[in-house]
């Protein structure tokens, strides 16, 4: 038994490591080429995403930046903000970083939004893209509306949830990786505006019906204080 709950512990730190470190990847290094060239070089290079944009009207093109920039740095933050033992250690800084990764979804899920209907990806990304930032903003609130009536582990389930939209912009570009090989560009970016966030939910459900609080805690009196929470924190 210690055996196996040892290496379930370790297992769980490799998942942590590996969220953190590919969240830091992508929200460092996918906008640095939109932070330091322009749309309109980018295009002329055979980027796909930036042609998409550079000719566009100057709100659509700030839509973008208004995207990628706020996305990123919610990215960046939120494998912290998850952390138990960050959470324990800097209660203070976790209520401010949590302040600026909610106020970053809105800012980057409403542009999200308004891209929606102009995606590289067509009418698929539209609707996947578009859903997308529906849900992923609309979790983010969610979890504020929890926490500001003391329903801290319902909020921290929202958070989970919120991570799993939030984490599509490291998925998506792991989908590239895998399909490109086999087909093309075009055709794989058709297929990634759900393939990105669908799974990743999926999982994040399923851990929270194993666990058994996934409806339990919308149903918890705000006072309560279960054992499990000083136990995962």
């Amino acid at each position: 038994m210690t055996a196996v709950t040892h290496d379930s512990t370790r297992g769980r730190t490799a998942g942590v490591w590996w969220l953190a470190l590919t969240a830091l990847a992508i929200a460092v290094f996918a906008p640095l080429p939109y932070l330091t060239t322009s749309l309109a070089e980018l295009a002329a290079d055979d980027g796909d995403i930036a042609a998409n944009y550079a000719d566009r009207p100057a709100w659509v093109r700030a839509a973008f930046y208004a995207h990628i920039v706020p996305a990123a740095v919610a990215l960046l933050l939120s494998p912290a903000q998850l952390s138990a033992r960050a959470r324990a250690r800097a209660p203070r800084l976790h209520r401010v970083c949590g302040r600026v990764v909610v106020a970053c979804i809105v800012v980057g899920g409403v542009a999200g939004l308004t891209l929606a209907p102009m995606s590289y990806a067509g009418a698929v990304g539209t609707a996947g893209f578009g859903m997308l930032a529906v849900l992923w903003t609309t979790c983010a609130l969610a979890a504020v509306r929890a926490i500001r009536r003391g329903a801290v582990e319902e909020h921290r389930w929202w958070m989970h949830r919120t991570f799993a939209f939030t984490y599509a912009a490291v998925t998506l570009r792991l989908w590239l990786v895998i399909l490109v090989p086999f087909t093309d560009f075009d055709s794989a970016y058709k297929v990634v505006p759900f393939l990105c966030w669908v799974p990743n939910l999926i999982v994040v459900e399923l851990l929270l019906r194993r666990n058994g609080r996934g409806r339990s805690a919308s149903r918890r009196r705000p006072g309560d204080t279960p054992d499990s929470l000083v136990r995962t924190g």
